[in-house]
């Protein structure tokens, strides 16, 4: 029972913390899970040993976001998703239900890096002046976003999927193949969904132009330091190197990183010849990548500190005692279907590294698999990415529509439950969720 009150009393620190704000992940991830073993009863050197046992498992995904993150930042510098959003905005024409269905693809392809302020970047500031122009309501554009940044957050270098890898202390892609077939659904649900939202729109009177907008210009100086990285005339050569690498990870014949690693530096050698174009490229993507990655550490060494102590048994056994037996063995369906509004309101990194431990150990005690609990409680959280007050995206997405947070978490809630519950009910239909 002691262990069990330290245990909870370490979670509730942690995501307390995290929540906060007033420390670095990193630090808590790392000085609470210790100072908790110490006050357990164990030695330096025991903790030692646990936190080695838990960042071992988390070394391969770090690595991974490292050079996944530069990687697909090489490829927005270079142009690649810029051809990409201009083809398709030029096919949109002024087809309400068209521009729609063009902003979840953008937003799909423009999450390929699995970062949030990117995705925000490409997708609203080329589709807002058309919104305007359609008299289309900006929170019809930050749902879609949101609904296909979600969607498309399962990668593997997305984050919340190499976070629930280091709980389970798998290879981030080994997890991601069995999401596959969820995020294809769930690509087509945010296509279906920007339809929906399109007719909404059109029956509403959107389609009648208001007239030309004026569109701020961008800094002269900004555009031309963008503009000098582009290479349009290797776009070919780019767009099939972005695909060439996903193919590999797919076919999975090599190590994620290993892929990432390859393949980033084809893109160098290519793109920026020169050692200080190299340099320069890699310290502009570097500083994101290396946060996450050491958090995610960090976190490993919580995972190896909640283990190794026996904490994560004892909290289980003390949580089973107060959970219905007939409910227990629904335990991952019941957090799937609250995972968004939980999702909301814990931040990333308290809800994958402080309460999904704890689920997956309870689950685990009723026969419900590790791997079950995780698939259940990833999909709903990463749906409810963009309207969480908590992810710094969500502030610049609503700032670049001048659209308050109350507005626009209260447009998109229901729709983005609604693909959440959907994909949910496609992974347990396809039976890659079991009850």
């Amino acid at each position: 029972m002691y262990l069990a009150v330290i245990g909870f009393l370490m979670v509730f620190a942690i995501v307390a913390l995290l929540l906060k704000g007033k420390m670095s992940p990193i630090v808590v991830l790392i000085f609470i899970p210790a100072v908790a073993a110490l006050l357990a009863g164990f030695g330096v050197v025991e903790i030692g040993g646990f936190i080695k046992e838990g960042v071992g498992t988390t070394t391969s995904n770090a690595i991974l976001f490292i050079f996944s993150v530069i990687f697909f930042g090489v490829m927005s510098d270079v142009g690649v998703f810029d051809i990409i959003v201009d083809f398709l905005v030029k096919k949109a024409g002024a087809n309400v239900i068209a521009i729609t269905v063009v902003t979840a693809i953008i937003a799909v392809i423009a999450h390929l890096d699995g970062a949030t302020a990117t995705t925000v970047l490409i997708t609203i500031p080329a589709m807002y002046p058309i919104y305007k122009r359609m008299n289309i309501r900006p929170q019809v554009l930050l749902c879609i976003v949101a609904a296909g940044m979600g969607v498309m957050n399962l990668l593997p270098w997305g984050g919340p999927t190499a976070r629930t890898a280091t709980v389970l202390g798998m290879e981030a892609t080994d997890l991601w193949h069995i999401l596959i077939p969820i995020q294809i659904f769930g690509v087509i649900t945010t296509v279906a969904l920007s339809v929906v939202l399109g007719v909404i729109e059109k029956k509403r009177g959107a389609g009648l132009v208001k007239g030309s907008v004026q569109e701020a210009n961008e800094n002269t100086v900004e555009k031309d330091k963008k503009d000098a990285l582009k290479r349009p005339k290797l776009l070919w050569f780019n767009v099939l190197l972005t695909v060439g690498l996903i193919a590999t990870l797919m076919l999975d014949i090599v190590t994620s990183y290993v892929v990432f690693m390859i393949f980033l530096s084809v893109a160098l050698i290519v793109n920026f010849p020169s050692l200080k174009e190299q340099d320069g490229r890699i310290k502009a993507h570097a500083p994101s990548a290396l946060i996450i990655s050491a958090t995610m550490i960090a976190a490993g060494a919580m995972v190896g500190v909640l283990s190794g102590t026996g904490m994560l048994d004892a909290m289980a056994g003390a949580l089973i005692g107060i959970i219905p037996t007939p409910l227990g063995r629904f335990i991952h369906i019941i957090f799937g279907i609250f995972a968004l509004p939980l999702g909301m309101m814990v931040g990333t990194d308290a809800y994958f590294y402080g309460i999904m431990p704890l689920v997956i150990e309870v689950g685990t005690k009723y026969g419900v698999t590790a791997l079950n609990t995780a698939l259940t409680m990833i999909i709903g959280k990463n749906v409810g990415l963009m309207i969480s007050p908590l992810v710094p995206a969500t502030f610049l997405a609503i700032g670049l529509v001048d659209v308050e947070l109350k507005d626009h978490i209260k447009f998109c809630f229901k729709w983005l439950v609604g693909v959440s519950l959907v994909t949910l009910t496609a992974g347990l239909l396809m039976g890659i969720i079991t009850l």
